[in-house]
């Protein structure tokens, strides 16, 4: 029952995080577009940098319940099973997790380089790297409900 908790949490806590990965890029598009309106950046630029905070504290609740599915048999093998085991496709799935985390990461540079005044990528860069989290998204789900290798 606890693994099915633990396994429901950090599905919501993921499901968080991704709307932060999505949307973020979209505020990057809005502040590339409000040149010469400094309200409407100062705006976006604090909405950017809250919801990037707010991301970086879903996916650092959604890595340590990843980790208690992935590692937590070792520490309580009666209430968190070993469901794992020598399945491969873990190994593919975290590394599009490291990818996906990356893209996070580089966001928010570009959110902290806007409220500094520093240049971003034209819109239309933006609006093609608001795709990337999805070319991500739908392997890492095939991944994890195929369970291929």
């Amino acid at each position: 029952m606890a693994y099915l908790w633990v396994k429901t949490f950090h599905l919501v806590f993921v499901i968080a995080w991704m709307a932060t990965v999505f949307y973020l890029p979209r505020i990057l598009v809005n502040l590339a577009e409000s040149t010469g309106q400094p309200e409407v950046q100062a705006r976006l630029a604090l909405m950017g940098r809250r919801l990037y905070r707010f991301g970086h504290h879903m996916f650092g609740v959604a890595v340590l319940l990843g980790a208690a599915l992935w590692l937590g048999w070792r520490l309580l093998p009666a209430w968190l099973p070993n469901l794992v085991g020598d399945m491969k496709w873990i190994h593919a799935k975290l590394g599009l997790v490291v990818l996906l985390l990356v893209y996070f990461i580089v966001t928010g540079r570009w959110l902290k380089r806007a409220a500094a005044g520093g240049a971003l990528p034209s819109p239309t860069t933006l609006r093609w790297f608001n795709e990337i989290p999805l070319l991500l998204l739908i392997p890492l789900v095939w991944l994890v409900l195929a369970k291929p290798f």
